[in-house]
């Protein structure tokens, strides 16, 4: 099937008028499996379909459309960079929308590919028309695509900023239109994550003109709308570059942070635990956190709280908050951070090891990984060690591989046993039996099934 398709597409490419062969074509294309003609990307030439393109026929140009968009398919988006970049061009500036649309939806799995996207910075004509053919048009696909090509370098970036394309997004950014400022918030994010994106945002006064609508929130009846965007914007700002600058800069992030948990929507509850755990991912972000004090152990005991009561959705979500804020890797351990970690997981609940083991032995795969997490972050550190040696039947549930059903939960179990078989304290904690037991589980890997002894019975068949 897929030479069929070859030899129809090169008799496409030596007529002039071909539209029976594009019939053709078009139809044997519906019948190719994709894997056959990536087979054949190598000798696919799509050029002459671009060139038909350009003349001013309507089922020809629709034929056209239908065809490239299943063989650009089968073409790797570093070949379509490389080798159609002039037919790409062409097709931004077609007056025909479907033409304008394949082009844009081809230089978009351009953008998506770090080798492919080089292809079209050394081509400042292409980038060029790229960011003008994007500007005539107001879609929000188009938007996200002037954010990926701003978000790849410096350069790229002046482009779309010379072409007022990034302006006009932030000018909907703090716009009226709260769903447009909703959307707004989220391509902002993704440019703020590369640090030229940042520069230019803190440059033109846009994180300092976001602070301010988050302080003039609580008067805005429709803020529950963007809201929560613009407090995981401030929260992955911090990670990226310093949480104690972004904080001191910014109180009313933090504010709005431990306000949001007070809440009764879910929504806001999430989104606030979600950001906790960003800002605690580092020792820095945990440090910004513990200056806050008693503030900070309410909330701490606010998650534990929800972690046993909400939905299972929320659940999950504040049990990977809580293994990001507790985890600390063991070359950054000092002793003022261990006796810091200690004293939060107290504020978690009355017997928060407890707790989380309730949670695990829940039927739920999603709920017992993320409980088997919480464990995992704490497990190399020596407190932690102790409350797990001293609580009763915890090491045997730690050795007990059938508790664990699918996959997801003997990997997490696994990552589990790791990191305590990993750490210099646990021989010394846990004693050297229970030691050797955990580095048995981790050579025999996280699937081992014990085999089961079958004794011959005397009469049996």
């Amino acid at each position: 099937m897929a030479a069929q398709a070859l030899a129809l597409l090169r008799e496409v490419s030596r007529l002039e008028a071909p539209l029976e062969e594009l019939r053709a074509l078009h139809s044997v294309l519906q019948t190719v499996p994709l894997s056959e003609l990536r087979e054949q990307a190598a000798e696919l030439r799509l050029g002459p379909l671009f060139s038909l393109l350009n003349e001013n026929h309507r089922e020809q140009t629709t034929l056209c459309v239908s065809i490239l968009e299943r063989l650009l398919q089968a073409v790797e988006p570093v070949h379509v960079a490389r080798n159609l970049g002039a037919d790409l061009q062409r097709g931004l500036t077609h007056p025909n929308d479907s033409v304008k649309i394949l082009t844009l939806s081809q230089v978009g799995r351009i953008v998506e590919n770090s080798e492919a996207v080089t292809e079209i910075l050394n081509n400042a004509e292409l980038l060029k028309q790229i960011v003008y053919c994007i500007g005539g048009d107001n879609l929000s696909v188009a938007k996200a695509l002037i954010v990926e090509i701003s978000s790849v370098s410096p350069e790229s970036l002046t482009y779309c900023t010379t072409s007022g394309l990034v302006t006009q997004l932030l000018r909907e950014l703090t716009g009226e239109d709260v769903l447009v400022r909703a959307t707004c918030i989220e391509m902002v994010t993704s440019l703020a994550y590369t640090h030229h994106g940042r520069q230019y945002l803190a440059q033109e006064g846009v994180i300092d003109q976001i602070s301010n609508i988050i302080v003039g929130a609580d008067s805005d009846p429709f803020s529950s709308f963007y809201l929560p965007g613009f407090v995981k914007f401030f929260g992955n700002l911090a990670i990226m570059d310093s949480p104690q600058q972004i904080c001191e800069r910014y109180p009313i992030f933090v504010e709005k942070v431990f306000e949001m948990t007070e809440s009764q929507d879910p929504t806001m509850i999430g989104v606030a635990v979600d950001t906790i755990g960003i800002l605690g991912s580092n020792v820095e972000g945990k440090q910004v956190l513990q200056k806050t004090g008693t503030r900070f152990e309410c909330l701490l005991m606010k998650i534990g709280y929800q972690a046993k009561n909400a939905s299972t959705e929320l659940k999950i979500r504040c049990l990977d908050a809580i293994s990001s804020i507790f985890y600390i890797p063991p070359e950054q351990q000092t002793d003022d951070l261990l006796r810091m970690t200690e004293s939060w997981f107290s504020s978690l609940s009355r017997d928060p090891l407890e707790l989380f083991r309730g949670i695990s032995n829940q039927p739920f795969p999603e709920l017992h990984c993320a409980a088997l997490k919480v464990f995992t972050a704490i497990a190399n550190q020596p407190w932690a060690q102790k409350l797990m040696f001293n609580s009763p039947g915890f090491v045997e549930y730690v050795m007990d591989r059938s508790v664990e059903h699918d996959k997801a939960s003997k990997d997490a179990k696994y990552e589990l046993v790791k990191a305590l078989a990993n750490s210099k304290t646990i021989a010394e904690i846990f004693g050297n039996p229970n030691y050797l037991r955990l580095r048995t589980y981790l050579s025999e890997g996280p699937y081992y099934v014990k085999p089961i002894s079958t004794t011959a019975v005397e009469g049996a068949e």
